[in-house]
C-alpha cells in the first residue's frame, strides 16, 4: 500500500497533526514517525512532550492506516472516532526534545460495523509505549455524527 503524506489522509489540519510522516504502510499495519521539536501542541516549556500525548499518536496511526486504506480504494478520507484503551503502558513521562519516534499501529479486529481494534506501540531510545485502542468507524461518519450530536443535515 503507499505511504501517503500524512496530510492526506489523516481528517485533521494544520498544527492539529501530531505526526511528520508514514514509513510504511501495509494491508493490516502501519509505522509512522514524529520527531519531538521545541514548540507546538502539547509541547512543554522545556522541549519536550508529556507521555500521554502517546495515545493521540497511536490514534493518528490508526487514522492514517485508514486513509492510506481508504486513499487505495479510491474512497475520501474519514473522521472516525478513539473510543478508547483499558490500558496505556509507557516506560517515560515524556517524551525529549530532539527524540524521533516510531508509532505503530496493527489492525487486530475490525468489523463490518467499523468497530476496530489496533495494538499500537511508540518506540525510541529508551522509550517503549503500547496499547490496545478501540476505534470507531461508521461507513457514513459525516452523517453518523449529524445524527448523534443533535445537529440538523445541511440541504
Amino acid at each position: 500500500m503507499t505511504p501517503w503524506p500524512i496530510a492526506e489522509v489523516v481528517p485533521h489540519a494544520g498544527e492539529m497533526i501530531l505526526l511528520d510522516g508514514i514509513v510504511e504502510a501495509h494491508s493490516d499495519r502501519i509505522v509512522c514517525t514524529r520527531t519531538i521539536n521545541p514548540g507546538g501542541l502539547f509541547v512543554d516549556d522545556d522541549g519536550s512532550l508529556p507521555s500521554w500525548v502517546g495515545v493521540e499518536l497511536m490514534a493518528q496511526a490508526v487514522a492514517a492506516w485508514a486513509g492510506c486504506c481508504a486513499r487505495a480504494e479510491q474512497r475520501p478520507v474519514q473522521m472516525g472516532f478513539l473510543l478508547g484503551t483499558r490500558h496505556y503502558a509507557c516506560n517515560v513521562d515524556a517524551f525529549p526534545v530532539g527524540t524521533q519516534l516510531r508509532v505503530a499501529a496493527a489492525r487486530e479486529f475490525q468489523n463490518e460495523q467499523g468497530m476496530g481494534v489496533f495494538h499500537c506501540h511508540i518506540e525510541g531510545p529508551g522509550i517503549h509505549a503500547e496499547a490496545r485502542l478501540n476505534v470507531f468507524s461508521p461507513p457514513d461518519a459525516e452523517a453518523f455524527y449529524r445524527q448523534h450530536s443533535g445537529e440538523t443535515p445541511h440541504g
